[in-house]
């Protein structure tokens, strides 16, 4: 079993946990975080923008040239941001800290 901290836009954190495989969207929507996923993880928008935190940004594979391009159009985008739908749970992901944008 992996471990998600989902930091809401209050600050409020709650950990969840998660299966090998799974998309941190798909965890995060069952939690009952607040991101949209619109497209359904087909990369033709932004609505599952989150913020990794700094200290496990680098346990993630970097991000394609297309969510680069997606991640240009969100207003409040950061160094760390990504977007839910890419990011691919595994075990070296275990304790992974994202801030889910208000």
């Amino acid at each position: 079993m992996i471990r998600i901290r989902l930091v809401a836009a209050d600050g409020s954190v709650r950990e969840v946990p998660a299966t090998d495989g799974a998309r941190l969207l798909d965890v995060a929507q069952a939690a009952g975080a607040p991101l949209e996923g619109t497209c359904n993880g087909d990369m033709a928008c932004a609505t599952c923008h989150v913020v990794v935190d700094p200290a496990d940004f680098a346990r993630l594979p970097p991000a394609s040239a297309e969510e680069e391009d997606l991640l240009d159009l969100v207003p409040d985008a950061r160094a760390t941001s990504r977007l839910a739908c890419q990011i691919v749970l595994g075990a070296g992901l275990d304790g992974l800290t994202v801030r889910i944008p208000a």
